[in-house]
Protein backbone atom coordinates (compact mmCIF):
# COMPACT_ATOMS: atom_id res chain seq x y z
CA UNK A 1 0.00 0.00 0.00
CA UNK A 2 1.26 3.81 -1.11
CA UNK A 3 1.53 5.45 1.75
CA UNK A 4 0.36 9.96 1.90
CA UNK A 5 3.44 10.60 3.53
CA UNK A 6 6.78 11.02 1.64
CA UNK A 7 10.62 12.12 2.30
CA UNK A 8 12.58 14.58 0.03
CA UNK A 9 16.07 16.48 0.12
CA UNK A 10 16.84 19.78 -0.35
CA UNK A 11 20.47 21.28 -0.62
CA UNK A 12 21.72 18.75 1.53
CA UNK A 13 22.69 14.97 1.45
CA UNK A 14 20.23 12.87 3.93
CA UNK A 15 18.70 10.16 3.91
CA UNK A 16 16.30 9.14 6.63
CA UNK A 17 16.61 5.85 8.38
CA UNK A 18 14.03 3.44 8.94
CA UNK A 19 11.74 5.20 6.61
CA UNK A 20 9.30 2.28 6.40
CA UNK A 21 8.58 2.56 10.66
CA UNK A 22 8.87 6.53 10.94
CA UNK A 23 6.11 6.06 8.23
CA UNK A 24 4.01 3.72 10.11
CA UNK A 25 4.66 5.80 13.49
CA UNK A 26 3.80 9.18 11.51
CA UNK A 27 0.56 7.65 10.06
CA UNK A 28 -0.21 5.99 13.42
CA UNK A 29 -0.29 9.95 15.10
CA UNK A 30 -2.53 10.92 12.20
CA UNK A 31 -4.99 8.01 13.02
CA UNK A 32 -4.82 8.87 16.36
CA UNK A 33 -5.88 12.58 15.72
CA UNK A 34 -8.81 10.73 14.09
CA UNK A 35 -7.70 12.15 10.82
CA UNK A 36 -6.29 10.83 7.28
CA UNK A 37 -3.40 11.83 5.27
CA UNK A 38 -3.84 13.12 1.78
CA UNK A 39 -0.31 14.50 1.21
CA UNK A 40 2.53 15.28 3.42
CA UNK A 41 5.99 15.75 2.85
CA UNK A 42 9.04 16.16 4.86
CA UNK A 43 11.44 18.48 2.74
CA UNK A 44 14.99 17.94 4.66
CA UNK A 45 17.12 20.80 4.13
CA UNK A 46 20.00 22.97 5.73
CA UNK A 47 19.74 26.04 7.30
CA UNK A 48 20.56 28.51 4.85
CA UNK A 49 17.64 27.06 2.99
CA UNK A 50 15.04 26.60 5.88
CA UNK A 51 16.63 30.26 6.40
CA UNK A 52 15.77 31.60 2.96
CA UNK A 53 11.73 30.05 3.58
CA UNK A 54 11.93 31.71 6.87
CA UNK A 55 13.04 34.91 5.56
CA UNK A 56 10.64 34.75 2.07
CA UNK A 57 7.11 33.46 3.52
CA UNK A 58 7.29 34.31 6.98
CA UNK A 59 9.16 37.45 7.80
CA UNK A 60 11.45 35.65 10.35
CA UNK A 61 15.37 36.94 9.90
CA UNK A 62 16.33 33.92 12.08
CA UNK A 63 17.12 29.97 12.19
CA UNK A 64 14.49 27.67 13.01
CA UNK A 65 14.72 23.76 13.04
CA UNK A 66 11.21 23.30 10.89
CA UNK A 67 8.65 25.53 8.96
CA UNK A 68 5.23 23.43 8.38
CA UNK A 69 3.13 24.56 4.99
CA UNK A 70 -0.09 23.74 6.08
CA UNK A 71 -2.82 22.89 3.14
CA UNK A 72 -4.88 20.40 5.33
CA UNK A 73 -9.34 20.78 4.25
CA UNK A 74 -10.92 19.57 7.67
CA UNK A 75 -9.71 16.32 8.89
CA UNK A 76 -7.73 15.72 5.73
CA UNK A 77 -3.91 16.38 6.39
CA UNK A 78 -1.82 17.62 4.09
CA UNK A 79 1.43 19.90 3.85
CA UNK A 80 5.37 20.69 3.46
CA UNK A 81 6.96 19.94 6.81
CA UNK A 82 11.02 21.26 5.93
CA UNK A 83 13.20 20.37 8.83
CA UNK A 84 17.06 22.08 8.86
CA UNK A 85 18.98 18.68 9.73
CA UNK A 86 21.65 21.33 10.78
CA UNK A 87 19.01 22.68 13.28
CA UNK A 88 18.51 18.88 14.46
CA UNK A 89 22.08 18.05 14.70
CA UNK A 90 23.32 21.57 17.21
CA UNK A 91 20.12 21.26 19.13
CA UNK A 92 20.67 17.06 19.72
CA UNK A 93 23.61 17.97 21.07
CA UNK A 94 22.58 21.27 22.89
CA UNK A 95 19.81 19.31 24.90
CA UNK A 96 21.88 16.18 25.06
CA UNK A 97 20.07 14.16 22.93
CA UNK A 98 20.77 11.55 20.39
CA UNK A 99 20.10 12.90 16.59
CA UNK A 100 17.58 10.35 15.91
CA UNK A 101 15.37 11.10 19.09
CA UNK A 102 15.91 15.08 18.16
CA UNK A 103 14.57 14.53 14.32
CA UNK A 104 11.67 12.46 15.44
CA UNK A 105 10.87 15.08 18.19
CA UNK A 106 11.14 17.39 15.12
CA UNK A 107 9.02 15.02 12.74
CA UNK A 108 6.39 14.73 15.36
CA UNK A 109 6.12 18.58 16.02
CA UNK A 110 5.63 19.34 12.03
CA UNK A 111 2.86 16.74 12.12
CA UNK A 112 1.50 18.16 15.29
CA UNK A 113 1.14 21.49 13.20
CA UNK A 114 -0.69 19.76 10.36
CA UNK A 115 -3.25 18.43 13.23
CA UNK A 116 -3.91 21.70 13.72
CA UNK A 117 -1.70 22.05 17.02
CA UNK A 118 -0.32 25.54 17.67
CA UNK A 119 2.43 26.85 19.90
CA UNK A 120 2.41 30.89 20.23
CA UNK A 121 0.76 30.84 23.81
CA UNK A 122 2.67 29.31 26.67
CA UNK A 123 -0.30 27.06 27.17
CA UNK A 124 -0.47 25.91 23.41
CA UNK A 125 3.33 25.30 23.80
CA UNK A 126 2.64 22.93 26.91
CA UNK A 127 -0.18 21.42 25.35
CA UNK A 128 2.40 20.45 22.02
CA UNK A 129 5.11 19.36 23.95
CA UNK A 130 2.68 16.80 26.39
CA UNK A 131 1.03 15.67 22.22
CA UNK A 132 5.28 14.85 21.17
CA UNK A 133 6.15 13.42 24.73
CA UNK A 134 3.09 10.77 24.25
CA UNK A 135 3.64 10.36 20.75
CA UNK A 136 7.37 9.98 20.86
CA UNK A 137 6.71 7.13 23.40
CA UNK A 138 5.20 5.17 20.43
CA UNK A 139 8.41 4.83 19.14
CA UNK A 140 9.76 3.25 22.58
CA UNK A 141 7.23 0.61 22.66
CA UNK A 142 7.07 -0.29 19.31
CA UNK A 143 3.87 0.04 17.06
CA UNK A 144 2.27 -2.56 16.54
CA UNK A 145 5.72 -4.61 17.43
CA UNK A 146 7.88 -2.55 15.41
CA UNK A 147 10.45 0.21 16.73
CA UNK A 148 12.58 2.25 15.55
Amino acid sequence: MHSAISYYAENISFTLKNKKNITLWLEEIIRKECCTAKAVSYIFCDDSYLFELNKKYLNHNTLTDTITFDYCEGNIISGDIFISIDRVRENAIKFQNAFDSELYRVMCHGMLHLLGYSDKSESERLAMTAKEKEYLMLIKKGIGGIKV
